[in-house]
This record gives C-alpha cells, sequence and structure tokens, in this order.
C-alpha cells in the first residue's frame, strides 16, 4: 500500500505524462506498482495490464538488518544470490525478457512500464551497462525514466522526475 506521500506522487506521474501518446499501461502485480500507474491509466483512458515478470527481485528469503548493505552485496556479486532471494542476473534475465516482450508486442509505440526499483535498474543495466549500485541508490520513489530503443541506434535513457517535480533530462555513458 502506497503512502499518503506515494499516493500523491503517483498523481503527479499522471499529471507528468497525461499529455504523452501512450498506448498502454502495464504493471508489476505488487500493489504498489499498480497504484502508481493507476492514476495514469485512468488519465488517459487506457486499462492496466498486469504482468507478473515485472515483479520487484526477492532480495532474500528473511529480513535483512542493512537493506542497502544487502543491495550492495548483491550488485557486487551479481550472480550470488541471500538465501532465499533472487540474484542480479537472474532477476535482470527476468526483466528484460518482460520488457522486450512488450517491446515487441508494440513496436514504434510509446508505453509506461510501473515496476521497482531494483529490477527497473537491473533492467537499464542491460541496454546501458553504466547502472550500478550507485544509480539504483538515487532512484526516489516513485520515478519516472525513459528508456528508448532502436534499430541499430544506441539506447537512449532520460529522467523525467526529480525530488523538485521538474522535468530532468539526464545523460548515461554507454560503456564500450
Amino acid at each position: 500500500m502506497l503512502s499518503h506521500e506515494g499516493l500523491t506522487g503517483a498523481e503527479h506521474v499522471a499529471t507528468l505524462l497525461a499529455n504523452e501518446p501512450m498506448s498502454a499501461v502495464y504493471a508489476s502485480t505488487m500493489g504498489r506498482a499498480m497504484q502508481t500507474v493507476a492514476p495514469l491509466a485512468r488519465s488517459l483512458g487506457l486499462p492496466m495490464t498486469t504482468l507478473a515478470d515485472l515483479r520487484e527481485r526477492r532480495l532474500s528469503g528473511a529480513p535483512v538488518d542493512d537493506h542497502a548493505a544487502a543491495v550492495a552485496w548483491c550488485w557486487a556479486n551479481p550472480e550470488a544470490a541471500l538465501p532465499g532471494g533472487e540474484s542480479n542476473h537472474a532477476a535482470r534475465r527476468r526483466g528484460v525478457a518482460a520488457v522486450s516482450e512488450l517491446a515487441g508486442r508494440h513496436e514504434g509505440e510509446v508505453i509506461v512500464v510501473g515496476t521497482h526499483g531494483n529490477l527497473l535498474a537491473l533492467i537499464l543495466q542491460h541496454w546501458l551497462p553504466s547502472v550500478d549500485y550507485a544509480f539504483w541508490s538515487r532512484l526516489t520513489m516513485p520515478d519516472v525514466y525513459t528508456l528508448t530503443l532502436r534499430d541499430k541506434a544506441p539506447p537512449e535513457l532520460a529522467r523525467l522526475w526529480d525530488a523538485g517535480n521538474h522535468f530532468v533530462p539526464v545523460s548515461m555513458a554507454q560503456d564500450g
């Protein structure tokens, strides 16, 4: 369940994107992601479709004392997982497969994908290897990025959200 601040953020997401030519709205099956994109879906007159593979990665099977330290360890050891958790590698593979399938289904269209911070960073890292733990640690809740994928062109990433709720483009350097 979103907090009052989260619900306010969700309404602002709808305001930021209300005039964009969206053709579909997808969200994780987890309540926070659905609540975040629901106002946008309503304002655009589009159904919100849930997709289980957009769920947040399971960090551990048990509560962790220091969440940020556990996430940092996972970023430093992408093939490994805490007991009962999902590795960064496995979560990224799952998230990228979901986003790639949606991109193929909506070729040439603009869609909204509501997911969770750690999975978002892992998905973005697939196309922009410079996305790392530091990038994840700077994410806000909510946060809005556009990822533009084109054949034979480097991916483009822009941040549309900041603490002051303004459009803020971000340039990400691609490794290699």
